[in-house]
């Protein structure tokens, strides 16, 4: 009875997710709010042009760090994936989170129309009191499907703006428009697609097989323990424990593990690409072999320790080379976020290359483009920092209000004679400095121009 009891009291996976899910939940309704400096901790905002990323505001010019936070992404997915199988499907992705609050919280909890052991049993809609129950769910999940939607514009458009905007609707019918089709779709997919959208829609599960090996965690039925149920061709062979072909095989046939399946798979075939990971069937043979004072057929395990009967490592020549590009990756996103510059300058020449004015005197005319990505109204001042012999002309220091664009025409002169050569003219690289006086030391950036100095001729 001890044994059993240490079996039956192990806490279910399902319930360790629930935790997940709330915490997920949590993360991603609280993380559009919080705010660092006035900057956001992600925000990829179209309308200001601007992406925020731990509190750091980049310009669209500066999304030379998209590629990276891209890589960053999908070699997390494939080094977890390497680790834990569909890990993310099972216990993060928001289509399973969504598919549990509807399914299991509202049908099942709130309105008692299906059981969360018998996941592939649909509510009897024939009777008057089921039909009303479905209404009622679908209007509570299309409130939820709303907030969902809401949330994800977040990302988008910070809930500050997002807020004002729903204030005068009339104006912002575009942004109103885009969150009822989110929600829209999050009300079919959620109540009517179901996990197809799982099997038959998402690229992840078909590419896992690739991913995989023998020492992925995922949930795996022993056909050591309990049989074989299927034969080499998928085939269903067994469908009652009297049929095992050895006395020993434990499995009972009970299909708690099927029942409870929300893809609709059985385990006991392998490993198939509609797995989630969500361990529901390893909770399911728990209890049943708990009762029986033995473990699970249906562990979160891998193939080597369940079938093969070999340690697993977690540390293999995958995973390393995951976490070495992931490190090389994010090494690599701090190096070029540190190279943020607090405002924005493009030096352009105009199509005049000099002019020669009285007393010899040489000019250069430039474009030069201000913004300020500040959010504070900033004072730009312009200087040269490595050539006393030329001299800013045309120029007076100005103020730029925050996000806004300036374009300059900055006249560049020199009266020394810079270069003795008769046959060219030279082009003499100089150095800019730009900077705001309210902070100089932070808001402040250095671009080279090209002085052209005409030949000696051109001066006479």
């Amino acid at each position: 009875m001890k044994e059993e009891n240490e079996f039956l009291k192990k806490t279910p996976f399902r319930i360790k997710r629930y935790y997940g899910y709330v915490i997920a939940t949590i993360v991603a309704l609280g993380l559009p709010f919080i705010r660092i400096d006035g900057n956001h901790i992600f925000l990829l905002s179209f309308d200001k042009k601007q992406l925020h990323l731990l509190g750091i505001a980049f310009d669209m010019q500066e999304l030379y760090l998209m590629p990276f936070l891209l890589m960053l992404l999908f070699l997390g997915i494939f080094a977890v994936t390497s680790l834990g199988g569909r890990a993310w499907c099972g216990w993060a992705c928001p289509q399973t989170i969504f598919r549990v609050i509807y399914r299991d919280l509202i049908e099942s909890k709130l309105l008692g129309l299906r059981r969360i052991k018998n996941k592939q049993k649909e509510p009897d809609l024939s009777k008057a009191e089921n039909k009303t129950k479905k209404v009622i769910g679908i209007i509570i999940w299309t409130c939820l499907a709303l907030i969902a939607a809401s949330d994800f514009m977040w990302y988008f458009v910070p809930p500050e703006d997002f807020f004002a905007y729903l204030q005068n609707p009339t104006e912002h019918m575009f942004l109103i428009g885009f969150v009822l089709c989110i929600a829209a779709f999050l009300v079919y997919d959620v109540i009517f697609l179901k996990e197809d959208f799982c099997v038959y829609i998402c690229p992840y599960s078909r590419v896992q097989s690739v991913l995989y090996d023998n020492d992925t965690y995922q949930a795996i039925y022993s056909t050591n323990r309990g049989g074989e149920i299927y034969n080499e061709n998928k085939e269903k062979i067994i469908f009652k424990a009297k049929d095992l072909p050895q006395a020993s095989n434990e499995c009972t046939t009970c299909e708690s593990c099927v029942t409870v399946c929300p893809t609709h798979i059985d385990i006991r075939k392998g490993l198939q690409l509609e797995c989630i990971n969500c361990l529901e069937c390893v909770d399911a043979c728990t209890t049943v072999m708990g009762k029986l004072g033995k473990p699970s057929l249906v562990q979160w395990s891998s193939t080597n320790a369940i079938k093969n009967n070999i340690p697993t490592k977690m540390v293999r020549k995958s995973t390393v080379m995951y976490f070495v590009a992931l490190l090389v990756v994010i090494g690599l996103l701090f190096v070029m976020g540190g190279e943020k510059e607090n405002m924005l300058l493009n030096v352009n020449k105009t199509t005049e290359l000099y002019k020669v004015k009285e007393n010899k005197v040489v000019a250069n005319n430039f474009v030069l483009l201000f913004q300020n990505t500040e959010s504070v109204p900033l004072t730009y001042v312009l200087e040269i920092v490595d050539n006393p012999d030329i001299k800013i002309e045309r120029f007076e220091p100005f103020t730029l209000s925050p996000g806004k664009l300036a374009k300059k025409v900055v006249v560049l002169e020199t009266d020394k004679v810079l270069v003795s050569d008769n046959t060219k003219d030279t082009p003499i690289t100089i150095t800019l400095k730009a900077y705001a006086k309210e902070d100089p030391e932070k808001v402040k950036v250095f671009r080279k121009a090209v002085f052209i100095y005409p030949r000696l001729d051109k001066l006479k």
